[in-house]
């Protein structure tokens, strides 16, 4: 009988990935460039739409079984599927690094006796192991891994939101540009957006597909929402980074376990997607192998330094993934398959891409550059449902 994960199992898994320095950091960018008062609607609404987004997809892989990269193929084809699933591996190796520097600076911040290069390959041991000794053997230890780290999150907010007296924040720089309702909202969305082509890896193996699949994207978001709050919290007290915040709480070691497990958790994750996105290339491929490798090479980039070019990355994951997902779930959710229309599909996701691309330019666009992507790729991938019917796209 083949193993199949549980709802508990898959909501812990998912309400571990959301809680990471990367979501705290995102929330201290929002709530250091925007009015307290106008904040709270964008960031709430690109979580929920990006956990819908979550769902959707994630739904699909737990349907047919399959990994996320893999059920690609039921809209782009064999290649096209192959084709996204690179550029997957590549972004993944390139998240695992950024999450890895900006886990080990936070702790240079609290000033432990490491330096940052032995940190990120410390970082890079544990994922590895975590990676190989998988998900259904660690399954008990994940549980107080997550119980640990939930609880001494909780103490920290509790005790930076005490720091604000009654809950009340102070206001944003007045020196800064503030962002606006849709700048609010990209930068919300696209952490959700980034796990999209991660999460049918874990929702293929669930015991029962809806509920499961709709635990993890809830467990998700209420995760992601709470460190984006945490996040917004240390910038209203005119603080720059979570190791700041920690020293001010004056939790010590108990800031540096939160560090570290929450690098760990998140990290764990994207390396193991990394190993399943190569399996989609290369059959032959050992999962486990590739994510272990994963983890020492981001751990190598991340001690190179790419930490400057964050945000933009996000955006770059999104613009990618976003139309991808889009045209998969339309695809998917409307029977229109890749029966004569992957090259359409294709077409559908560049178009989506593109507009990504020359939305992302301007200061500010009505909808964002996400959801204009996602709107495009999806239309176009539908109308390819009634042209399907005279026109042969092979």
């Amino acid at each position: 009988m083949e193993n199949r994960t549980g709802i508990f199992t898959n909501g812990i898994i998912w309400f571990g990935v959301a809680i990471s320095v990367s979501e705290i950091e995102a929330g201290i960018q929002i709530g250091s460039l925007s009015s307290l008062n106008s904040l709270w609607l964008p960031l709430i609404l690109g979580h929920l739409l990006g956990g819908l987004m979550l769902f959707l997809v994630g739904y699909i892989g737990a349907k047919m079984r399959m990994n996320a990269m893999e059920t690609a193929t039921s809209a782009f084809g064999r290649y096209g599927s192959k084709f996204f699933a690179a550029l997957n591996v590549m972004q993944l190796v390139a998240w695992i690094a950024v999450l890895n520097a900006q886990g080990a600076s936070a702790l240079a911040g609290l000033n432990p006796q490491i330096s940052f290069p032995l940190m990120c390959m410390i970082f890079a041991i544990f994922i590895a192991l975590w990676v190989y000794v998988g998900l259904q053997r660690s399954s008990k230890v994940t549980t107080v891994v997550m119980a640990i780290l939930t609880l001494l999150l909780v103490v920290l907010t509790v005790r930076l939101f005490g720091f604000n007296g009654s809950g009340v924040m102070s206001t944003v720089n007045a020196n800064s540009k503030a962002l606006d309702f849709w700048n609010i909202f990209e930068i919300s969305i696209a952490m959700p957006i980034s796990w999209l082509p991660v999460i049918s890896d874990y929702t293929k193996d669930v015991e029962k597909p809806v509920n499961a699949t709709a635990v993890s994207a809830i467990a998700y978001t209420i995760a992601s929402l709470w460190m984006y709050f945490i996040g917004v919290e240390i910038a209203c007290m005119g603080l720059n980074n979570v190791a700041e915040a920690i020293l001010l709480a004056n939790l010590g070691i108990p800031g540096v376990i939160i560090m570290v497990l929450s690098t760990i958790t998140t990290n764990f994750l994207a390396a193991n997607s990394s190993g399943e996105s190569a399996k989609a290339i290369f059959h032959k491929l050992n999962p486990k192998i590739v994510g272990a490798c994963v983890s020492f090479l981001s751990a190598l980039i991340a001690i190179l330094g790419i930490m400057d070019h964050y945000i933009s990355f996000l955006y770059l994951i999104a613009s990618v993934f976003a139309p991808m997902a889009a045209v998969l779930s339309v695809s998917y959710y409307f029977d229109i398959g890749n029966d004569g229309v992957s090259k359409w599909n294709m077409f559908a996701w560049f178009a989506g891409f593109i507009i990504y691309q020359l939305a992302s330019y301007q200061d500010s666009v009505f909808l964002g550059p996400t959801l204009l992507a996602i709107i495009v790729s999806a239309s176009i991938t539908y109308l390819g449902k009634y042209l399907k019917r005279g026109v042969n796209y092979r």
